[in-house]
């Protein structure tokens, strides 16, 4: 028999808007506790592997109940995925937040918080042609919420106590484009600021820095409310390897614009996506990546091994071996671990505002992960000067 539930199960994998849209997922299907949906990733073969993982799982756990996939590899995949026995039905990305898809009934969807933050996908798809990326095949173009709309969910967790609000999508930096009179993303932010004065604290997730307009620069040089915490879709350390991505920065345009800001908001931690073993890259290619996780004082890093996605222009270019793209996304890894230790270290006996998880830790503005006294309220904000670090937490 599998396990007794009251509700649907939402299995999440990959990026923060996946995250949000299976809250919304589950918010919209209610009471349904037959159903099980993997809402997955495809943005290398690894998340590919998870989702079959997933799906496999999901499928032993709750062997009597309707299993659906949705997310991207539902696109870029949907055969291989079809093909699976556990799976008995897809349903289309750009369709998982329409009742109708799910054959339920269109009603207001109750809030449900991730942890004490709430994720609001601004934006959705993306318009560029990365040569390693498949996320396109999988999201689609463009689209963005209008001011109104990202305010009224914004309202919404805010009523219902948040703290903390995370502004999210495929590439957030591209929001407005689409829309009347072509606003940038600095508008948005200026305006749930202006709107929300009770909101607390106002994060972005991955932004492209060479889109990042005059007014958003601004915000995060002077605006309290707004996270000291920028995380750059990096992606590499040289300029030959971005041109080969074709990705819109150079090195240079990245490395400007975070000693721009520094000179402004010296708290500011930087976090960045970087990508190991690109086709062609050579050592002295890997060696600018290490680099430039020093000079830009990299804390917070997501890398990803290169794999070669289906359809992909980089999937044709001449490949490196796997090992030597494990062995240099290793080496990233530890670089990044190196300045995180290092960065960690400077906040210890210096005061923060922490935002409490429902986990016994939480977060200070520049998102350092904290151990919190017993018994903090989840969703409070309390002031913590840390003693010492132990476990990679401030304590």
């Amino acid at each position: 028999m599998g396990r007794l539930r009251v509700s649907a199960e939402v299995i999440s994998l990959g990026c923060r808007l996946n995250l949000s849209e299976s809250e919304d997922i589950r918010a919209m299907l209610g009471a349904d506790s037959d159903l099980v949906v993997v809402n997955s990733c495809a943005v290398t073969m690894e998340a590919v592997r998870q989702t079959r993982q997933a799906i496999r799982k999901a499928r032993r756990a709750y062997p009597d109940a309707r299993l659906l996939v949705t997310g991207c590899a539902a696109e870029i995949e949907r055969e291989q995925l079809a093909a699976m026995p556990e799976v008995d039905g897809l349903i289309a990305n750009t369709a998982k937040l329409d009742p109708r898809a799910w054959n339920v009934p269109a009603r207001p969807a109750p809030v449900a918080s991730l942890h004490t933050r709430a994720f609001i996908a601004v934006q959705n798809g993306c318009d560029h042609a990365c040569t390693f990326c498949v996320i396109p095949q999988g999201r689609g173009p463009s689209r963005s919420l209008s001011v109104d709309q990202v305010c009224a969910e914004v309202e919404r967790h805010c009523d219902q106590g948040a703290a903390e609000v995370v502004l999210t999508g495929v590439d957030v930096t591209s929001w407005g484009q689409d829309l009347p009179e072509r606003p940038a993303l600095g508008t948005l932010v200026q305006a749930i600021l202006d709107r929300f004065p009770q909101l607390q604290r106002l994060r972005m997730s991955s932004l492209d820095g060479i889109e990042i307009d005059p007014l958003l620069f601004e915000l995060f040089a002077h605006e309290p409310r707004l996270m000291p915490h920028l995380h750059l879709s990096l992606q590499h350390g040289h300029d030959l390897i971005l041109k080969r991505m074709k990705r819109r920065h150079l090195r240079g345009d990245a490395v400007a614009l975070v000693e721009r800001l520094r000179e402004r908001r010296h708290d500011l931690a930087i976090g960045a996506d970087l990508i190991a073993g690109f086709p062609t890259e050579s050592a002295e290619h890997h060696a600018a990546s290490l680099s430039i996780i020093r000079e830009l004082d990299i804390v917070h890093g997501h890398v990803f091994p290169y794999s070669p996605r289906p359809g992909t222009p980089a999937a044709r270019m001449p490949q490196l071996a796997r090992l030597l793209i494990k062995q240099r996304a290793a080496e990233l890894r530890e670089a990044v671990a190196k300045a995180r230790s290092e960065w960690l270290a400077t906040l210890v006996e210096k005061p923060a505002a922490v935002l409490a998880e429902r986990d016994g830790t939480g977060y200070t503005p520049g998102f350092a992960r904290v151990a919190l006294p017993p018994g903090t309220p989840a969703g409070s904000i309390v002031a913590i000067t840390p003693k010492t670090i132990k476990d990679g937490l401030l304590t």
